[in-house]
């Protein structure tokens, strides 16, 4: 037709939109998997991956299951779904979340990232370093907890995002947000949780014992890292 304009570049390349979920996961249950594909629904994901934590500064070490148990766990939970449980930070040899996403970043151009946190770790999220360097970096999607949901909105890190808060209604077209932009997602409660998986069996993590591990993300075979910790 005259007059129309051809694109003389190359094509488009469509970048694969997937989550990012960190955490101890330990032990990964039930809750997650609930959590994860109500998300990965919600947010028209490929994938979501478990960021399996080598440790976490704010949490007592006490108690704390060995890493390769705790991605063995993670693995079994994820099993069946487009969820990928990998311990890639112990590879990275990231301290700090911000350290972890800019590698991550870097590492896979063709994947679109979301960092998907709980309305918990909202609230101390002004204690994790360079917090909103992590908000410019990829959008936010949290998942409203009882008993956390109030707290969060009135902490000092609402105080700053809540100008980049996007309608909940426009949740699937995050891939074209620029950051920082913020989305909360409401599911159902689910009340299972780590704790009182630990309580019931205190020493779950020896079903996991001796296993070869390899990432599935990686393709590393898993060697446990120092304890440093991730915020």
């Amino acid at each position: 037709m005259a007059g129309a304009r051809h694109r003389t570049g190359p094509p488009l390349t469509r970048r694969s939109p997937t989550g990012l979920l960190g955490g101890s996961f330990n032990p990964a249950h039930g809750g997650h998997r609930a959590i994860s594909l109500k998300a990965i629904d919600a947010l028209d994901l490929d994938e979501l991956w478990w960021l399996v934590s080598p440790g976490n500064p704010l949490k007592p070490a006490a108690g704390m299951a060995p890493l390769p148990a705790r991605l063995a766990s993670a693995r079994h939970m994820a099993r069946r779904a487009p969820i990928r449980a990998t311990a890639i930070e112990a590879e990275l040899g990231t301290r700090y979340t911000i350290d972890t996403l800019k590698k991550l970043v870097r590492r896979y151009p063709d994947r679109q990232f979301i960092w998907i946190m709980g309305a918990d770790n909202l609230v101390q999220l002004p204690r994790w370093r360079d917090w909103r360097g992590i908000a410019r970096l990829m959008p936010i999607a949290v998942v409203a907890r009882p008993g956390y949901n109030d707290r969060a909105h009135a902490r000092r890190a609402m105080g700053w995002l809540r100008r980049f808060v996007r309608p909940a209604d426009q949740k699937k077209h995050w891939t074209d947000w620029r950051p920082p932009a913020l989305v909360f997602l409401r599911f159902s409660p689910d009340v299972r949780s780590a704790t009182a998986i630990r309580q019931a069996n205190p020493r779950w993590f020896e079903r996991y014992e001796g296993r070869a591990l390899r990432d599935p993300i990686t393709r590393s075979r898993l060697v446990e890292p120092t304890k440093k910790g991730r915020i």
